[in-house]
């Protein structure tokens, strides 16, 4: 029989004959080994236990201890023993298809009644007596013609239509879980047993068009999620908890920020309160982009084609761009224009106006550029996920031996920016050279370790993503960890040599010869919208008093307190704090809940003993204890909290 090597971990080699099982190897190692092994990575591919290894590969046996292989494992699992349940519960669903996905998995199930959410405590009850009876998974490759007349006589069509669009070259793979069997590349685990019980819970019901497709069936899709032990699963399901409670779209109702209706899908209709956040965000940022050398600039929102044509967005962005067609007087034709998806392409016709020394290097240029991108109907999220959307873009105009220094220079701007909205905990990842790309191995070479050499210089580490950056350049994305736990990427760095070329750019070197600038794609917030969608969850709707719409409200507990109401408002207000009277004839319990529920983060009460000692009692959102303290005191106080950060 043919021999095979196999490299382990530690860097040994051994012979084996050709086919043998990962699951083999493990038990030849050690009794404890056989019976802890999940899985296998064989030459970097996840390999099933039952697989037979023919060739020489590099392999490492995988436990419940790796977190990656067991987790996808597990939800893999749970997808084939949701959908035997359902079948053993409704004998006449059709199955079809149950991937991994983010923190669970799906399945998608073709059933004439619907599904309830009852059902789904049924269902994991199910799955829970299966988990128990610890019966086998096995695993076959089958000739595609037996695969198909095996699903034609268990009438399942949507299995053998699967089978049509898998290519002839892969194995078709059958596995067990017990007695019931599903279509699939596996790996799994190699008995039920495994998934842990307590680990693991049904989400929720939604539908789902087979393959996708609006003209084809509806069918319905169960989710799941699965962790490793119970306290991963409690983990997921507390974060669940505190992002319902955090939903911008709930606190934009409750503090009347925002709405969204379906004559304008994907745009944002910003009330008072909301476009005060607005606003004041935006007002910061000019502030910190001045100082840090920024001039800004305002370009066009509708632009003709020839634009986008010229910097390679028609080709490439078309189906993202909307698109207006205007009769022009005395053309032959329509003017086709489109709504800028983008801000770049304008400022490099900015940066074209006039001719450009090394002098006048590094040149940064800023705008709050209004763009508008066409989204699925399906995808859009509150003001997370818009169509209308206003970027803090910027785009540096730097010669090559600048792009180290200028990037160093952006992360510290970005960190400050970031510390001041109450972000500390975020990360960088560099973005490298993809497979299809343009320009030579030792332009990439050097951008590359300069864009490295600025974090370091900043004083970041960085994670690598190999092969993710732009076909042009690679970028650094900068992801903020919130409050509980979840990431969001929203500032970037991306390193563009290709735009100035297209659009030439260019400026007189010290040479006297013309050269082309590189450009520095940079965003710090990303869009306004979905930056502040992110500061409401991340603050729970409490935000930083400087940036709350409503700071203060002065409210009195008897009329015969209004006079002084009035004084403490014009105080206040003369001290730069938005404030505002409630001389409701209410009582003070009802005001304080109402204003809470509305976050605003400081209630002033005034009654009569207050208005004879010129106090009032203090009452700071989230926590329960009041304080008496005197007008002069307080007005001091909060006229410092409300100076934004970079003003103080």
């Amino acid at each position: 029989m043919a021999q095979i090597s196999l490299t382990f971990p530690d860097g040994n080699s051994r012979e084996f004959d050709a086919g043998i099982t990962a699951a083999e190897i493990a038990a030849g190692i050690s009794n404890s080994l056989a019976k802890k092994a999940i899985s296998a990575t064989v030459n970097g591919a996840h390999w099933d236990l039952q697989w037979p290894i023919n060739e020489d590969a590099e392999i490492a046996i995988h436990t419940m201890k790796d977190d990656a292989q067991a987790l996808e494992l597990i939800r893999h699992d749970c997808a084939h023993i949701m959908a035997r349940a359902v079948q053993e519960i409704w004998p006449a669903t059709k199955v079809t298809i149950g991937p991994v996905i983010e923190n669970g998995w799906y399945y998608d199930f073709d059933r004439e009644e619907p599904f309830t959410p009852e059902d789904l405590a049924l269902i994991e009850k199910k799955m829970k007596e299966i988990i128990n009876k610890r019966e086998p998974v096995t695993t076959e490759v089958w000739e595609r013609d037996r695969a198909v007349k095996f699903y034609e006589a268990n009438n399942e069509p949507y299995k053998v239509e699967l089978i049509d669009a898998i290519p002839g070259d892969e194995p078709l793979r059958m596995y067990w879980h017990g007695h019931w069997q599903d279509l699939c590349r596996g790996p799994h685990l190699q008995h039920t047993g495994q998934v842990p019980g307590d680990a693991f819970k049904l989400m929720s019901i939604a539908g789902a068009y087979w393959r996708g497709d609006s003209d084809r069936a509806m069918l319905q899709r169960i989710y799941g999620v699965a962790f490793q032990n119970k306290e991963g699963l409690k983990k997921h399901l507390h974060m669940l908890e505190e992002a319902a409670k955090r939903d911008h779209r709930k606190l934009g109702k409750e503090m009347d920020l925002f709405h969204m209706q379906e004559e304008a899908p994907g745009q944002v209709f910003w009330h008072p309160n909301g476009w005060r956040i607005y606003t004041t965000l935006q007002d910061y940022m000019r502030r910190m982009q001045d100082k840090d050398g920024y001039v800004e600039v305002n370009t066009p929102q509708v632009v003709d084609r020839k634009l986008w044509e010229a910097s390679g967005h028609w080709d490439k962005y078309q189906e993202n761009m909307f698109i207006v067609e205007v009769d022009e007087e005395h053309a032959r034709e329509k003017a086709i224009n489109a709504l800028k998806p983008m801000n770049c392409p304008c400022h490099v016709q900015v940066f074209n106006q006039g001719l450009k020394s090394y002098r006048d290097l590094p040149l940064r240029m800023a705008e709050f550029g209004s763009c508008a991108r066409y989204e699925p109907s399906g995808a859009l999220h509150g003001v997370m996920r818009v169509r209308g959307f206003t970027q803090d873009d910027g785009h540096i105009f730097c010669a090559e031996d600048q792009i180290t220094s200028e990037t160093a220079k952006f992360i510290a701007f970005l960190s400050k920016v970031y510390a001041d909205l109450g972000f500390h905990d975020w990360t960088i990842k560099l973005s490298t050279r993809p497979e299809k790309r343009i320009g030579s191995d030792e332009s990439w070479d050097f951008v590359e370790k300069a864009l490295g050499d600025a974090c370091k210089a900043a004083g970041y580490d960085f994670e690598i993503l190999e092969g993710e950056g732009a076909f042009y350049g690679p970028k650094l994305e900068f992801t903020l960890t919130d409050a509980i736990g979840r990431d969001w990427q929203c500032g970037t760095l991306q390193v563009d040599p290709n735009l100035p070329e297209r659009l030439d750019a260019t400026f007189i070197g010290a040479d006297g010869a013309k050269h082309r600038p590189f450009m520095l794609h940079r965003a710090c917030l990303g869009s306004f919208e979905r930056f502040i969608g992110i500061l409401i969850e991340e603050h729970a709707g409490k935000l930083p008093f400087w940036l709350a719409p409503r700071q203060v409200v002065v409210a009195s507990i008897i009329s015969d307190a209004d006079p002084f109401v009035a004084e403490v408002v014009d105080a206040l207000k003369a001290a730069g704090v938005r404030a505002e009277a409630d001389t409701r004839n209410e009582k003070i319990n009802y005001k304080v809940r109402e204003h809470s529920l509305g976050k605003v983060p400081v209630i002033l009460a005034i009654g009569m003993k207050e208005v004879e000692e010129r106090t009032v009692t203090v009452r700071r959102l989230g926590e329960k204890q009041t304080s008496v303290v005197s007008l002069d005191e307080i007005v001091a106080e909060l006229s410092k909290s409300a100076t934004p950060p970079d003003l103080l």
